[in-house]
């Protein structure tokens, strides 16, 4: 079983490229959380601001426990906001605000790419965590002498991880699309003035990153199954 574990090598430049995207958003995020937007306007505010201006009137906006825990709830048409993005008047509260905002505009647009995320969720979810298994139980049937029925478990491993890679590829659209929305958005209502707008950028370009690490992790995921059901 040597080469199973061997394979582990492959994740580390991912692995470092995840630390490097996290460190980016918390060092983004922590500084623009301290800078106050010249209009004093909370993220609460942006984001009610953005919606009402969408037509999304309907949408509720509620405060949630965490830390950077904000999220769009396409199924209860609910915007949650982390305490401090909920509460505080800074360049980072209105962007991410903003961000989950274009969530909700990309719902209510029937974007594609985000309904095809959604629709694909339950199954990812269900895949994600029986990849590794079968791949395992795969391994020990073929290495029993069963090499049809060990082979067929293995490909329906990989099959099964090959979604979570087609969920973080998805991802990549809908969240760079969101971010894109959220700058027009706190531009044209003037939520932040022009010479903030770098900093608005700058932490969802951050947060941006992090998604891009979780494709790339995924990836190398994948390789890393091809690799166990290439050597079995």
């Amino acid at each position: 079983m040597w080469y199973f574990d061997s394979t582990i090598i492959l994740l580390i430049p991912a692995m470092i490229f995840a630390v490097y995207a996290q460190s980016r958003v918390r060092s983004a995020y922590g500084k623009y959380a301290d800078i106050r937007n010249q209009r004093g306007i909370t993220g609460a505010q942006a984001a009610r601001m953005i919606l009402d201006n969408n037509g999304l009137r309907d949408v509720k906006i509620e405060m949630v426990n965490g830390t950077l825990s904000d999220h769009y709830d396409p199924r209860k048409r609910i915007m949650r906001l982390s305490p401090r993005v909920y509460n505080e008047p800074s360049i980072a509260s209105v962007s991410i605000a903003a961000h989950e905002s274009g969530h909700a505009i990309q719902h209510a647009e029937f974007y594609l790419p985000l309904k095809l995320r959604n629709t694909i969720v339950p199954v990812v979810n269900f895949a994600s965590m029986l990849s590794w298994p079968l791949m395992i139980i795969g391994i020990v049937i073929a290495n029993g002498g069963n090499y049809v029925r060990g082979n067929f478990i293995m490909d329906l491993g990989i099959l099964f991880f090959a979604s979570v890679v087609l969920f973080h590829a998805i991802t990549l659209p809908v969240e760079f699309n969101a971010s894109s929305r959220a700058i027009k958005q706190i531009e044209a209502l003037g939520i932040v003035y022009q010479e903030e707008t770098s900093g608005a950028r700058k932490v969802l370009s951050a947060a941006a990153m992090t998604y891009v690490a979780a494709l790339a992790t995924a990836v190398v995921n994948l390789l890393r199954l091809l690799m166990i059901r290439e050597r079995n």
